[in-house]
């Protein structure tokens, strides 16, 4: 993931799919609600372009970014939300159009950054590639929960490889949030593209190890289906201890999805 273009035109393909889905939807299919609580659809694309808004800050604006992270620091609970409720008030139509005109901005402010460029964020700081590959995984990841509201089925694609990336690097801050210790010894992932290749991290004679299509591990660490309802495998006690709490965002854990009826 060194030359930061390649996952800007992920980037840039994983949103415009996620605009097809929603581009044409009646006043009603906007109000639709998600599986995340009290958020519709409108939420989940208003949050999209909250956050664009913020990455651009960043990029742009050390100032003034470092002033919108001083006023998540006095609410820390409620910062985000408050920006997704702001963003759903809007008439589709406009939501829309900020999200769209947001998000290509975000997109040109990235690709004219310099070499070796870093940006402050909620966390550490981000190179281009690695806000870039934050930004495909929140999209992709609301993107479902607005695909699971309107009852579609998105074809996984090769870009799941971020969202896998994120989620492998994560696994000692999935640890370490919940104050727990991270394990001492990297684990083996193996995954299985949607195309049949086999994507690994970590070494090949790993003890602990975690196989599983890459589907079900992007939705297992992005928290939008429960672990029991997904074919990812774990070999050794931490691994498993890991596919429990694993996520791929920053913040607080979240209480994840509940477990389908049989």
């Amino acid at each position: 993931m060194s030359d930061p273009s390649v996952v800007l035109d992920d980037l840039r393909s994983e949103s415009n799919q996620l605009d097809q889905l929603v581009g044409e939807l009646t006043d009603e299919q906007w109000a639709r609600p998600t599986p995340a609580p009290r958020w519709t659809v409108a939420h989940q694309i208003a949050h999209l372009a909250w956050t664009d808004a913020a990455a651009l800050l960043a990029a742009t604006d050390r100032e003034a970014f470092g002033a919108q992270v001083e006023k998540a620091l006095k609410a820390p609970d409620d910062f985000v939300d408050e920006g997704a409720e702001e963003g759903a008030a809007l008439p589709p139509a406009e939501l829309l159009a900020r999200w769209r005109a947001g998000r290509e901005q975000l997109q040109q402010a990235l690709r004219a950054a310099p070499a070796g460029a870093r940006f402050p964020w909620y966390g550490p700081p981000m190179s281009v590639a690695s806000m870039a590959t934050g930004r495909l995984m929140e999209t992709w990841a609301h993107g479902q929960d607005i695909a699971d509201a309107l009852g579609a089925v998105r074809e996984p694609t090769p870009r799941l490889r971020h969202v896998a990336y994120i989620g492998v690097r994560a696994r000692d801050y999935a640890f370490g949030v919940r104050g727990l210790t991270p394990p001492a010894e990297p684990f083996r992932v193996e995954l299985t593209a949607p195309d049949g290749e086999l994507w690994a991290y970590g070494p090949e004679d790993a003890a602990q190890r975690v196989t599983g299509p890459a589907l079900d591990f992007c939705l297992l660490v992005t928290q939008r289906a429960h672990r029991a309802d997904l074919a990812v495998c774990a070999e050794g006690a931490d691994a498993d201890r890991w596919l429990d709490i694993a996520q791929a965002f920053a913040g607080p854990a979240g209480p994840g999805r509940e477990r389908k009826e049989a």
